[in-house]
């Protein structure tokens, strides 16, 4: 045990000082007992609301929830997924650590994998660890309630180390725990984060492949990337339940083809091009990368009583607190994103050690770190650079499922430090000192003249104006009655403030740079050794990078947790309406804004509306077609939509009345009108009566007609029990007759019954569920059971045995290795 504790030592300090940081940073909040405020949390809570109350009943999660859109599959909401190996590993880590501190020691230790796999020194390593960790984006992510990308994200560190380690050589031990790593970062269940992931590794398998093929060690390669196929198996195994449900079910949402041939385009078969490039980097957004408020930070940030708008505003005569108003309300961030919530700062430490490492590295994988960081930064500029974005997105596979492209910067923000702290330890280990000084003189001219240069013209390379920045001018000429001097001079003020911000922080990264070159230039004349450099380093980072991180992720961010139960505290119509006995209902609430772009409203009832990235095309296409322009009351209707909710035109007063043609749960039509594909079935539900009539596709036109049809005008069909997964109707009827059921239909797992014996059901009304009863008295059930879930889980369970016996037998490996040979 001693001679393990001296052994690993290093590593132990390192870890107490991980700890130490993170909880430091968070000392505040977790001491005053506060939570957290996330606005996508908050959104999941009511996303969640149905699920988690029937999970709190019975101990089982539903895999369906009618809570929004009219109901929509659970998978990407929340799901169990029991039998994956990794599910536990991740409830451990969250039930042990407070929210968000186990986000942050995933970061820093995977990345202090990396860089120690990497062979730098334990100080070099967890200084590297800290620049990445703390990378600004890293924060803002938690910030903002991201939680799957961000815990996606800190796996990226640990992934690379493993396959490294596994091309040198090590393969049973690599490959083990790619397959652990990987199968965490697939459980996090951020398909597009894992996505571009592999879209570096990719590269980096390409660099290794050239060099094995021109050194002619073919052989040891093809040999670790077979290790590497192994464990990169065993991962999807253990994830199966998951992977395979979310690839069934992504076909059947926005994600996938359309339904209506007046949408399809070559381009189609994911989301749509402009909302999948909304959130697209501006080229010279990139300074961000080491002057933080290049771009006048996020959309939240604000100048203090040095406002020059504020200034401007009071020179003209306006009260001092009615200009500080004002000013606060117009934007500092200037690109062309809708919002953001801050800059993709990489450090400027770290700014000037990746230009040094593009100058000195000469290892191969500078040439994988710059090929990544130019791909990822590329693809992040989206509708900005449209011939890079839409090769990829018209014929990479999968790529056109992904919206925000910025996001592609997760990548750089991992290259970055990479490169720079691989150059920082050549610095400490290149013999040839004056070479070495050389090189890093060249890195201080090129990053110190490109701040000096944002300091004293910053407006030769930035603009400070917006595209709408016109617009802008003339809702300023407008608000000041027609005075447009007054508007512009607003203006002006406006962009001297945004070039102010650049400024300051340009002088602050200037200062940090000159630290850096210092540091290095103290190492060169050996002032100083490198233990105690690597440990300057660390805190010269730490600094940097915490600062700026403190913009965003602050204490002010955490709140009570009566500060959170007040986010859903029912009004007066919410209580009215949760008095309704009837087991499904559904609401429209229009007193939300957009009610297809918020998932409030879920919380208290089941809603037409709601908030989801992963809905279903059909209801999004409905939605388009029925809501967008008008809302169209039989669709309503046959939606069940018994309460409508509107604001009062004067006060914004919530008021409701109850829809009394709502078409019920479910209901007999005298009449089926056969239409043939999408296009028709949509315009015919344009305007119909769906208590009396139903839209068919033709395709289901046997189906419909497998038995004579007739029609009983007091015929019954009620709804007697209601589940999630299990809704049961009695039927009581003279004739064979048509029943519409206000369902979705998603016929992926839900089965129909009539008597306990499966019977086919079918589409009507664009996406509402429908079947042919039979005459008599009959107890119908539709049960929802996934094979996609159920059979996954089963091979999730043998994945994760496979898991647990790779690694134990890595682990035997690495100890027989260990032992001395026997004399």
């Amino acid at each position: 045990m001693n001679n393990w504790i001296k052994r690993n030592g290093g590593h132990l300090i390192v870890a107490a000082i991980f700890f130490i940081l993170t909880y430091a940073y968070f000392l505040n909040p977790i001491m005053q007992g506060k939570i957290l405020y996330q606005s996508d949390v908050l959104q999941a809570k009511a996303m969640q609301k149905e699920i988690m109350d029937v999970k709190e009943k019975t101990g089982h999660a539903p895999l369906w929830t009618n809570q929004m859109f009219g109901g929509m599959p659970s998978y990407q909401i929340w799901a169990k997924y029991g039998k994956n190996a990794t599910t536990y590993v991740i409830d451990g880590l969250k039930g042990i650590f407070p929210n968000p501190v186990d986000t942050v020691l995933l970061y820093l230790f995977g990345a202090y994998f990396l860089f120690t796999t990497l062979k730098l020194s334990r100080w070099l390593a967890a200084a590297g660890a800290v620049a990445f960790a703390f990378s600004s984006y890293n924060f803002i992510y938690i910030e903002a309630g991201h939680a799957n990308q961000a815990y996606a994200i800190a796996f990226f560190a640990p992934i690379v180390a493993s396959i490294i380690m596994t091309l040198r050589g090590r393969y049973v031990l690599g490959a083990s725990l790619t397959a652990l790593f990987m199968a965490m970062e697939i459980r996090s269940n951020h398909v597009q984060m894992t996505y571009y992931l592999l879209l570096a590794i990719i590269i980096l398998v390409c660099i290794e492949l050239y060099h094995a093929i021109k050194s002619g060690l073919t052989k040891p390669f093809f040999k670790a990337i077979a290790y590497l196929f192994a464990g990169t198996i065993i991962a999807v195994l253990v994830n199966a339940g998951s992977l395979w449900t979310t690839y069934e079910y992504s076909k059947y949402t926005i994600r996938g083809k359309p339904n209506l041939k007046s949408e399809t385009t070559a381009e189609s078969a994911g989301l749509d091009k402009d909302y999948a490039y909304t959130w697209s980097e501006s080229p010279t957004e990139i300074f961000t990368f080491f002057i933080p408020n290049a771009y006048g930070g996020g959309s939240s940030t604000t100048r203090g009583e040095d406002s020059k708008v504020a200034k401007s505003l009071i020179d003209k005569g306006v009260d001092a607190g009615q200009a500080q108003q004002l000013a606060s309300q117009l934007p500092l961030y200037w690109g062309n994103k809708p919002s953001t919530n801050g800059p993709w700062y990489f450090g400027a430490v770290v700014f000037f050690f990746f230009v040094l490492g593009l100058i000195i590295i000469k290892n191969r994988i500078k040439w994988w770190l710059l090929g990544a960081v130019l791909l990822s930064v590329f693809l992040s500029f989206g509708k900005n650079l449209p011939f890079i974005s839409d090769l990829f997105f018209d014929y990479f596979p999968l790529y056109n499922k992904f919206r925000a492209v910025e996001s592609t910067l997760v990548i750089a923000s991992l290259c970055f430090p990479l490169l720079a702290f691989l150059a920082l330890n050549e610095v400490f280990e290149n013999p040839d000192k004056a070479f070495v000084f050389a090189k890093a003189k060249l890195a201080f001219y090129i990053t110190g003249g490109l701040t000096l240069l944002m300091i004293v013209l910053p407006g030769l390379i930035l603009s400070f104006k917006g595209t709408e920045h016109q617009n802008l001018i003339n809702a300023l000429a407008q608000a000041f009655r027609g005075d447009t001097g007054m508007a512009n001079s607003v203006a002006n003020a406006l962009v001297e403030d945004r070039q102010a911000l650049e400024r300051q922080d340009a002088i602050r990264t200037l200062i940090f740079i000159a630290l850096a070159f210092g540091l290095v230039w103290i190492v060169i004349k050996q002032k100083i050794n490198t233990t105690f450099a690597a440990i300057a380093v660390l805190a010269v980072v730490l600094i940097d990078m915490w600062s700026v991180d403190k913009r965003y992720l602050k204490d002010e961010t955490f709140v009570s947790s009566d500060v959170l139960n007040q986010a859903y505290v029912p009004r007066e119509v919410d209580e009215f309406i949760m008095r309704d006995k009837d087991p499904n209902f559904r609401v429209m609430d229009l007193t939300l804004g957009n009610p297809f772009q918020d998932s409030h409203s879920s919380y208290f009832y089941k809603t037409v509306g709601g908030f989801h990235s992963a809905r279903l095309r059909r209801f999004e296409e409905l939605v388009q077609n029925q809501f967008t322009k008008s809302v169209n009351q039989d669709v309503l209707d046959m939606l069940n939509t018994k309460y409508i909710i509107t604001p009062d035109p004067k006060t914004g007063a919530a008021s409701m009345h109850a829809n009394n043609t709502a078409c019920g749960n479910a209901w007999f039509v005298k009449s089926v009108k056969y239409v043939k594909g999408a296009d028709q079935e949509m315009q015919a539900i344009s305007s119909f009566d769906p208590q009396t009539e139903a839209m068919v596709d033709e395709s289901f036109k046997k189906t419909v007609e497998a038995k004579t049809l007739g029609y009983d005008a007091n015929g019954s069909i009620k709804l007697v029990s209601y589940a999630p997964e299990h809704l049961v109707y009695q039927t009581g009827s003279t004739a064979n007759q048509v029943a519409v059921f206000s369902e979705i239909y998603y016929d992926k797992g839900w089965t129909m019954k009539i008597d306990g014996v499966e019977q086919p059901y079918y589409r009507a009304d664009y996406l509402l569920r429908a079947a042919t009863i039979p005459v008599g008295n009959h107890k119908v059930e539709f049960i929802f059971h996934p094979n996609s879930y159920y059979t996954g889980e089963n091979i999730s369970l043998a994945g994760s045995v496979l898991l647990v016996l790779a690694l134990a037998g890595a682990a035997y490996s690495e100890r027989k290795n260990k032992q001395p040979a026997k004399a």
